[in-house]
């Protein structure tokens, strides 16, 4: 398995698809972004004058677009999954909804290819240090075969089942408690303002605490800061957490704490913040609780 096309070239992508280039993989990007595609020749990748041109003949397709509509997009419409070798594989690394998800794969199976349902976490950096975690799910010789793809751009790979949806389920209760953790940070940090706790003093003391989590300690810091840098946005999570959503209603399962968590990042993102960092789901609080 050497040649690989890489569709997605975004704040992830882009850093991913160098990763390949760094483990030895041939490969041809796929975007509209004609300087993301650019950066990616200068890496090393081959030029592909189209989405067919750049699948034609390749291993592996990789998919990290924003959404499930563009991976259709790119294998269907834009004809790369006609392209991809006869028996080539799918990978589907972007965070869709399991029945979507499902969707896609039976329509490439139909075809002769191979589906593999991978999406990641990790975020930007988690891109660029090849470190992502990565919950793959396919029929295990499929995942072995895919497995050094895998590993030239994360650190924990798991095979988390052999059905697809099933390791976007997965990404989706990731999200579900990604979620709901910033908003309750946020959550926490507004009570204190409220009565004029100095905040960094807090995160000191519940950072060192059995309060503490990842999230607080992450992004707790960039909450005390009006435009912090942008790592994942508002609007991102107003996505992920509509998956939950739309996830819970799949299979009739109540999530109320999930419903909350993504009514605070709508909000956020209805008072135009959308783009900030996801940290700046704060500001809500901070409107419902008279601070702003």
């Amino acid at each position: 398995m050497k040649t690989i096309a890489f569709a997605g070239l975004g704040a992830m992508g882009l850093p991913m698809a160098k990763n390949l280039l760094a483990g030895g993989f041939s490969l041809r990007g796929i975007d509209l972004n004609a300087q993301a595609l650019g950066a990616l020749e200068a890496a090393g990748a081959g030029p592909a004058g189209s989405t067919q041109a750049a699948a034609q003949g390749a291993d592996v397709l990789v998919l990290m677009v924003v959404n499930a509509a563009q991976a259709e997009q790119v294998l269907f419409a834009d004809g790369a999954l006609s392209a991809l070798n006869a028996d080539g594989i799918v990978c589907l690394m972007a965070t869709c909804p399991p029945g979507a998800v499902q969707a896609i794969a039976h329509r490439v199976v139909a075809t002769g290819r191979r589906f593999v349902d991978a999406p990641v976490s990790g975020g930007v950096a988690g891109a660029v240090a090849g470190s992502l975690t990565i919950m793959a799910a396919a029929e295990r010789a499929v995942y072995d075969e895919v497995l050094p793809v895998f590993q030239a751009m994360g650190q924990r790979i798991f095979h988390v089942g052999e059905k697809p949806g099933q390791g976007a389920t997965v990404k989706t209760v990731n999200q579900l408690l990604c979620g709901v953790h910033i908003a309750v940070v946020a959550e926490a940090l507004a009570l204190a303002a409220k009565v004029g706790v100095d905040l960094a003093v807090l995160l000191e003391i519940m950072g060192g605490s059995a309060a503490s989590s990842w999230m607080l300690k992450d992004r707790g810091p960039r909450m005390l800061e009006p435009d912090p840098q942008i790592t994942s946005a508002v609007d991102i999570f107003v996505k992920d957490l509509g998956i939950v959503m739309e996830t819970g209603r799949e299979v009739q399962a109540a999530l109320p704490i999930a419903a909350v968590a993504h009514q605070l990042f709508l909000a956020t993102a209805g008072r135009g913040a959308g783009r900030a960092d996801d940290s700046q789901v704060i500001r809500s609080y901070y409107a419902l609780n008279g601070l702003v």
